[in-house]
């Protein structure tokens, strides 16, 4: 196997396929023991590379990773851009062949400089260090894509207890230190030493995950605070009509008013409401208030928001607002690449009507904005993609009470990519030890509970309400207080013991050349 995977093109192949292995260990089918075998194939295959080789063979497995992983792009090209089936294929694969050189950087990093072949542990430590820093790297760059990360497979299996110690990216770092062990117990039996020292790290590790995963991190205040969300399941091709406003409107208001609750907090998906909040602003302080107000409820809703910038330009914002007992105004920061604005737009606009999607020029939310307050509870508000960055939602979220995310994924039809997104959103109710509300327009909507365990569901694609009861918490999580900084340092940690041993063992070398 070890010749196999270093041979020339064959190598290249199986790396595309250990890359291509991605989407099977995330939802939707979370087959987590795959996680080991992809990263261990990809490990291996590099093992004895040089750097002009690992380069392209790094990208062959980026490649077979995100192409397999996030081809569902091609479905919001095709069938709501508007773009004929070649050229969305084409878009779409060029995408995946330019991302995947998130990989490239790395695997050219550690074979160059951080390989340590001699060494059984801190050869490990050091490829679970590099590969822990290119999440999180692809996390930020060019406003970030962070999206197939390892950790994320485990979060119904023995690693999830460390996500609210170091989050998604340590348990991406425990994977990948297990993975290159199992590896190297595989080529290197004769070291017995080594071998029973490997075993008992792999049996311990997850054994410790199960532990930490019963601390309660976080204290109840609130125990039962009763919930209702909505999803109203409008077509995307209808979503920005002008015509059908009032329909959507109406369909949100009378599945309501249906199954509404004394005393609870109410929340309608992404841009539910689709018109202004200024056109609206007479209906939410009016019919809704005296609704609320007789049941004592709150209403949570998304709705575009027109308000004027500092320079006084009028500007648009994906955005919240709270109705009833509760108050607060809430814009969207992390804004989706040519769904939410177009980069470089006025070179892009009018070529097809993929860039020129409705809402298409949002423009991005302070950094400086406040938690919205529900009947005496701040909670943490993330408008879709936003709750796909573990810092932002950790740092956001760390003062809350209660987590909330509202989205619309249509966009993404019956493909795989909501699915993969809920799997994120349960991560970040894990790591921050909080329930989790999500809302959307067509599913799927869920109640999640502080250990991202999926409590109640409404289906993909149906219209329904879902009720229950969520407990609000405070106090905040090891990873809400050092967010990335924990699993980086470690990551440094482990690529500068892996710099020295090799210090030493080039001046080992030199002292025996000239003995």
């Amino acid at each position: 196997m070890r010749q196999i995977v270093h041979k020339g093109w064959r190598g290249n192949v199986i790396a595309l396929v250990a890359g291509a292995i991605t989407p099977l260990f995330l939802a939707p089918f979370n087959i987590w023991p795959l996680a080991f075998v992809s990263l261990g194939l990809f490990y291996l295959g590099l093992s004895q590379l040089t750097v002009t080789q690992a380069f392209i063979r790094s990208w062959c497995f980026g490649f077979g990773a995100y192409l397999a992983g996030v081809s569902w792009i091609y479905v919001s090209i095709n069938t709501f851009g508007n773009a004929p089936v070649w050229l969305a294929a084409t878009l779409t694969v060029t995408f995946c062949m330019l991302v995947a050189f998130f990989f490239v950087l790395p695997a050219v990093i550690w074979v160059r400089w951080f390989r340590v072949n001699a060494s059984y542990f801190i050869d490990a430590l050091a490829f679970a260090g590099i590969w822990a820093i290119q999440e999180w790297f692809r996390g930020w760059f060019l406003t970030g894509f962070p999206w197939l990360y390892l950790g994320y497979s485990q979060l119904n299996a023995p690693l999830a207890g460390f996500a609210p110690i170091g989050g998604v990216w340590l348990i991406s770092f425990i994977i990948a230190f297990i993975a290159v062990l199992f590896v190297k117990m595989l080529l290197f039996r004769q070291h017995k030493f080594k071998l029973i020292v490997s075993v008992i790290i792999i049996l311990a590790l997850p054994i410790v995950g199960l532990l930490v995963k019963q601390i309660q991190w976080t204290k109840p205040i609130v125990d039962k605070l009763a919930v209702t969300l909505v999803q109203g399941n409008v077509a995307q091709d209808a979503k920005w009509q002008a015509s059908s406003y009032n329909e959507q409107f109406n369909l949100y208001w009378k599945l309501t008013t249906d199954h509404q609750q004394k005393d609870s907090l109410v929340v309608w998906p992404e841009n539910a409401i689709p018109f202004l909040k200024e056109s609206v602003d007479s209906i939410l302080q009016g019919t809704i208030h005296e609704f609320e107000k007789q049941f004592q409820s709150t209403l949570i809703t998304g709705l575009p928001i027109r308000q004027d910038d500092s320079q006084g330009e009028k500007r648009f914002y994906n955005g919240i607002t709270v109705v009833g007992e509760g108050s607060g105004i809430y814009f969207k920061q992390k804004l989706v690449p040519f769904g939410e604005y177009v980069p470089l737009q006025e070179m892009l606009r009018g070529i097809i009507s993929f860039f020129d999607l409705p809402m298409s020029d949002f423009s991005r939310g302070s950094e400086q904005q406040s938690l919205l307050s529900v009947k005496g509870l701040a909670v943490a508000p993330f408008i879709c993609y936003e709750v796909v960055y573990p810092d932002f939602v950790a740092s956001f979220g760390s003062q809350s009470n209660l987590l909330i995310t509202i989205s619309n994924d249509t966009w993404f039809g019956h493909s795989i990519g909501p699915k993969q997104h809920l799997q994120m959103a349960q991560m970040r109710a894990l790591e921050g030890d909080r329930w989790l509300l999500r809302a959307t327009n067509n599913g799927i909507t869920a109640i999640i509970d502080n250990k991202g365990q999926l409590i109640k569901t409404i289906p993909a694609f149906q219209v329904g309400v879902l009720q229950g009861q969520v407990t609000a918490v405070s106090g905040r999580t090891p990873y809400q207080i050092w967010q990335s900084y924990f699993v980086l340092a470690i990551s440094l940690l482990s690529l500068l013991m892996a710099v020295w041993l090799k210090k030493q063992e080039i001046i080992n070398k030199a002292a025996s050349n000239i003995m």
